[in-house]
């Protein structure tokens, strides 16, 4: 083979690696451990884009580094395979969504493989697979044991459409946005757990973790710790209270309010016959709104109903309106606050619209009546603590409240407990049998996993129940004479994703989720790299499992993830009809500066966008890698930009780092004569080729451990500029070169080490050792001017002297050619930089 052909060299080295295990993790004890890993990916029919190996390759690189580094690396793989696009699918084509997932990984494991990938694949997960989901519900019966999973009436979104619910994050405008099936709030009964009791845990342990500040910010507000007070109020005229939180209880003088959430239980008890018909209006509009839409639209407009009840404000005794708004959820903090309309931008908002009084009680505004004042100021007209300024009348005022028995200083938190059950088919079975008399049991361990059925049928039944209740015989069960229904709800797709990097540790255990040993050599996950979009729910949830299983003694460390990357995301262009219609490219052509359907005179616009099926313009990996090979799809990602950043991609870059593979295998193979290049020798390395190879060695480390992985790239295009241009090429700097290049192409690197008559492998070679002192050379090129204008280079020895610095510059033809009729009136010497002669004419 005389030229590089990745169509003949790629498979040849796929197929080594796999079969001889050449990247099986081993727990070894004579070996530091790095556990690397990226977000696994859910197996869509649209397979994968040139977007997705962004993630997979930086993490493979980081693998193939740090073993030949001489750590014992496990770097996985698997699939997130339950969820409700797979089943979406199987309703609408008539088959299983089993069969569908199944097909789905076959194709993403075959585009992988071509990839080049360095995993274990001996380790692969598949979250829908029995053997591996009764490993999710034996922890599922862990939160259950340790009262950290109950029942609970909860507001939701129901899909009617769907039969299930669905996550706000999945609902817009009313409507679900996959499907546009509307979408109404309902009370329902749901399995929850109960993540609130681990919200001071999940919120400083961060403190602790290698992530960047702002995802650990995200988690921050999302769990949102707020210091105040708890405060009771009566209803006036009813046996009825309701209690609320705030960060401000130096301002409950001027409390003139109080509104509850539409969902509040207290709402239709203290409603008067008069606002009724209003009340019931307000409340079946709001369910039709998730909580979300629900606070976009306050923000632009306050709307809410008054009760005709009042509140008893515990201050003073003043009786308070009472109103209903959709802009307290039910969902955070007690569903009821305390309006201060003098001193809060929302409360003034809504109380100048409804004409409600706005009092005064901390001085330092301007005109509350125009505007709230919420900066810190002396407490006026509160007889308790008039004169005291923040925190000092936060106290004041709540030992008051503790000393009355009307309030009590606490802590609160924005976060809520998880909705942990879906009315879906594919997903994991709960393992709770629910007894005739309303008890409930836990199926036993050894019975574990609790399967699937099957079912010819996935949506939910026409009375409303989610699809297994079709199962008649697997649902109805006896137990010890005492008959009992199992569990028809699902568990949430993020159930299999919340701990499957500790499944990848040992992921043939049959007997345990996972082994103390593999867990205490393993954990935790050195480097986790994976997309923005996770930053909050995916991530915080794991963490949550995770300190469970800490808690019961079943992983030795309190966090799952030390160090988080993100990554960046790739763009393509995509070319879009004024009607909304978007073209392949294929099917348009640019005449001048603009785009038109081809043969048409229809216009189209050109834009950067997300890479999606719907805007056909996903790039497909294996096209890429059929024209240019895995080795420069790979590199290419990296040479984009810096990893965490958004890019668009250009297929003629891809072309760029083809050529420059080209010219690695020309310095190693003879093109005319496929042997070995005859310049190859075993000469020392000369100073300028050493110098370069030790920059590109001392850029690859740190390139690749602060995963900045563009620029040893360039360092090595460097190296391989110098290289061409010797007559002579040592074959130790070419070897130096293949070990650098061997986690970015490593199946060139492997095929040119063997042909350079190696039997090992290139990527089980130790890794180049960066040396300081080549990059001090003992030679120096100076720039040669003639009145100012360069005219050549010489090269001397570092430590020349003057004399000796002049004799080499005039020995340069060009020079001595300017000098020529001239008279040299004086001579600048530069050390290491420049030798100028100023002349005139003689």
């Amino acid at each position: 083979m005389t030229r590089y052909d990745p169509a003949k060299i790629e498979p040849k080295w796929q197929a080594y690696w796999e079969d001889n295990g050449c990247f099986d993790a081993k727990e070894d004890p004579n070996k530091p451990k790095y556990y690397v890993l990226c977000m696994f990916p859910y197996p869509s029919g649209a397979g994968l884009h040139v977007g997705h190996p962004l993630s997979y390759t930086a993490v493979d690189i980081t693998a193939r580094y740090k073993r030949m580094k001489g750590f014992s690396v496990l770097n996985p793989i698997g699939f997130d395979a339950f969820g409700l696009p797979s089943e979406r699918h199987a309703i609408r084509v008539g088959r299983h969504p089993r069969d569908i997932t199944q097909e789905n990984i076959a194709t993403f494991t075959m585009q992988l493989k071509r990839l080049g990938f360095s995993y274990d694949w001996n380790r692969c997960v598949d979250t829908s697979d029995p053997d591996y989901y009764r490993w999710s519900q034996w922890i599922f019966l862990k939160l259950y044991e340790n009262d950290l999973a109950y029942l609970a009436e909860v507001p939701v979104n129901w899909c009617p459409a769907q039969g299930t619910v669905l996550a706000n994050e999945e609902v817009q405008d009313g409507k679900y946005v996959e499907t546009g099936d509307l979408v109404e709030r309902r009370m329902m009964r749901q399995w929850m757990l109960k993540i609130t009791a681990y919200a001071e845990r999940l919120l400083a342990d961060l403190d602790e973790l290698d992530w960047p500040e702002h995802l650990k910010e995200m988690q921050r507000n999302w769990i949102g710790k707020s210091e105040g007070a708890e405060i009771d109020f009566t209803v006036d005229g009813h046996d009825a209270q309701f209690t609320v939180f705030t960060t401000r209880p130096d301002t409950l003088y001027g409390a003139t309010y109080c509104v509850l959430s539409p969902e509040h239980d207290l709402v239709t008890q203290i409603t008067s016959d008069a606002q009724r018909d209003q009340v019931n209006a307000y409340v079946e509009t709001a369910q039709g709104h998730t909580d979300r839409e629900r606070q976009i639209a306050a923000e632009k407009e306050k709307t809410g109903v008054f009760t005709g009840a009042y509140a008893i404000n515990p201050a003073n005794g003043e009786r308070i309106p009472i109103w209903i708004a959709d802009y307290v959820l039910a969902g955070y903090g007690t569903g009821a606050i305390m309006a201060v309309p003098a001193h809060d931008e929302r409360d003034h908002a809504f109380a100048s619209k409804f004409g409600i009084e706005i009092r005064e009680v901390v001085a330092g505004g301007d005109d509350v009546q125009a505007e709230a004042f919420t900066g810190v100021g002396e407490a006026v007209n509160s007889p308790q603590i008039d004169g005291l300024r923040g925190d000092k009348a936060k106290r004041a005022m709540t030992d008051w409240l503790e000393a009355k028995a009307v309030g009590r200083g606490t802590v609160r938190y924005k976060l809520r407990d998880w909705l942990f059950s879906r009315q879906r088919y594919w997903g994991e079975p709960f393992p709770i049998i629910h007894l005739e008399d309303g008890s409930m049991v836990p199926v036993p361990t050894e019975e574990l996993p609790v399967r699937l059925p099957e079912l010819d049928q996935y949506k939910p039944t026409e009375t409303g129940d989610p699809p297994l209740a079709r199962a008649v015989e697997w649902v109805d069960v006896e137990i010890n004479g005492v008959k009992g229904q199992r569990e028809t709800n699902i568990m949430p797709q993020w159930a299999g994703s919340c701990w499957y990097y500790l499944r990848y540790m040992d992921a043939q255990n049959s007997e345990l989720p996972f082994s103390t040993e593999a867990e205490n050599y393993w954990g935790p996950v050195d480097l986790y790299i994976g997309g923005v979009e996770h930053a909050v729910l995916h991530l915080l949830y794991a963490r949550f499992w995770h300190k469970v299983l800490y808690d019961a003694g079943l992983v030795h460390t309190k966090e799952p993830f030390q160090r988080l990357f993100n990554q960046g995301m790739i763009l393509a262009e995509s070319y879009k009809e004024t009607s909304g219609k978007y073209r392949h490219p294929d099917e348009v052509e640019q005449r001048g500066k603009d785009w038109f359907v081809r043969g048409e005179d229809t216009p189209v616009v050109a834009q950067i966008e997300k890479m999606s099926k719907s805007k056909l313009n996903v790039v497909n990996p294996l096209d890429v890698i059929e024209q240019y090979g895995a080795d420069a799809l790979r590199m290419y990602e990296m040479f984009m930009g810096p990893l965490e950043q958004v890019t668009p991609w250009q297929t003629k870059g891809v072309q760029g780092i083809y050529r420059f593979l080209q010219r690695v295998w020309r310095l190693v193979i003879d093109s005319n004569t496929g042997e070995l290049n005859p310049k190859l020798t075993d000469a020392p390395i000369p100073d300028a080729l050493n110098r370069a190879l030790h920059i590109a060695i001392r850029e690859s480390n740190e390139g690749i451990e602060a995963l900045k992985l563009n620029t040893p790239i360039s360092r090595m295009m460097e190296f391989v500029n110098e290289a061409t241009r010797l007559e002579t090429l040592p074959k130790s700097a070419v070897e130096d070169l293949l070990r650098l290049l061997s986690p970015y192409a490593p199946h060139l690197s492997e095929e040119l080490w063997q042909r350079l008559g190696h039997e090992t492998l290139c990527s089980e070679e130790a890794w180049p050792v960066f040396d300081e002192t080549a990059l001090q050379s003992s030679t120096v090129e100076l720039g040669v001017q003639v009145q100012g204008k360069v005219r050549g280079t010489c090269t001397v020895a570092q430590d020349a002297d003057k004399e000796t610095i002049i004799a080499a510059a005039r020995a340069l033809e060009n020079v001595e050619r300017h000098l020529s009729g001239m008279q040299i009136i004086k001579t600048i010497v530069v050390p290491g930089r420049l030798v100028n002669f100023v002349v005139k004419p003689a």
